[in-house]
């Protein structure tokens, strides 16, 4: 058997060593393990929801292809509209103040503050609980009859009968929103605070010694550095937040009056509890443009700071 040249093994082995040192290789061969379980586990009931969105199947009863008569009907369907209009607003404003909120909370527990790892346990507390018990805490808290709230403000004096969180549209939304706030900013802030201990404390220093105010070292230093951190944390709450399910089920069931219906409570309930999978899943598929849009930001949002990670800033 013919042996291999010594050059060419040594130039094998050259290659193969900056091959692996290649950061962009190891780093799709890192991911290809967690590709093909998503592959496999979100890939596949992403697809047959998508063609279940394309039939008009039954519990109980095959369905037949039907193509786009889903979302036409889907289309023409005021309470789908309501739900659409419930979750962009449940979405934006519930976002903007967990952002606002948590930004807050990071820049206050990145000083130098005491007991500051029990108040980063306490802000933690929200997000760790099961979202299952906080909404019931919450749903006791809403309560038309023995509310917390309606009776401090009645021992307050400041008004003189119980608030029916729960029962008037408008108030119900606020109620739902908030309650998605309380849980949401933990997240927000805790992972801020990681993106702000990255940040040089000497980068303060030469601003500071250039006199440069609280919040000029925040616009020229803090966000600027900050900003894919940002861009990812609010990725993931806008996922979050627009996907919730349990809490709005849990607290409302969308009521009253479909106010608090959400598209993911509205599919489930078309799908599940009516029985019409081929409709609830033309729910669920409608609120694929909302996500890729969410995930769209995040990418750009990273894009344009690459030069943080010694990149191109494009």
């Amino acid at each position: 058997m013919a042996s291999v040249p010594r050059e060419q093994v040594s130039y094998d082995t050259s290659r193969r060593i900056r091959l692996f040192s290649n950061r962009n290789f190891l780093g799709f061969l890192f991911m290809v393990p967690a590709g093909l379980i998503l592959l496999v586990f979100l890939t596949y009931p992403l697809g047959l929801g998508i063609w279940l969105g394309l039939t008009d199947v039954k519990v109980g009863r095959p369905g037949i292809f039907v193509g786009l008569e889903n979302y036409e009907w889907l289309f023409r369907d005021h309470i789908f509209w309501l739900s659409v209009f419930n979750t962009m607003l449940y979405t934006v404003v519930a976002s903007i103040v967990k952002f606002a909120i948590g930004l807050w909370l990071a820049m206050l527990l990145n000083r130098h503050l005491p007991f500051k790892a029990f108040l980063r346990a306490i802000v933690l507390m929200p997000f760790i609980v099961p979202t299952v018990l906080s909404a019931l805490a919450f749903w006791w808290i809403y309560d038309s009859q023995d509310s917390v709230i309606s009776w401090v403000l009645i021992e307050m004096g400041l008004i003189e009968e119980t608030i029916d969180f729960l029962g008037q549209p408008n108030s119900a939304r606020a109620s739902v929103i908030a309650a998605n706030i309380w849980r949401g900013i933990p997240f927000v802030a805790i992972t801020l605070l990681a993106g702000l201990q990255t940040i040089s404390p000497s980068l303060y220093e030469a601003a500071i010694i250039d006199g440069a105010n609280e919040w000029q070292r925040f616009r020229s230093i803090t966000y600027p550095l900050l900003t894919p951190i940002i861009a990812v944390v609010m990725t993931f709450s806008v996922l979050f937040t627009f996907t919730d399910f349990q809490l709005i089920w849990v607290m409302t069931r969308g009521g009253p009056i479909n106010a608090t219906h959400l598209m993911a409570t509205l599919s489930y309930q078309r799908a599940i509890i009516g029985g019409a999978l081929g409709e609830g899943a033309a729910i669920a598929t409608a609120m694929i443009p909302f996500l890729l849009a969410a995930i769209l930001f995040s990418y750009f949002g990273l894009q344009r700071r690459k030069w943080q990670q010694g990149g191109r800033d494009d």
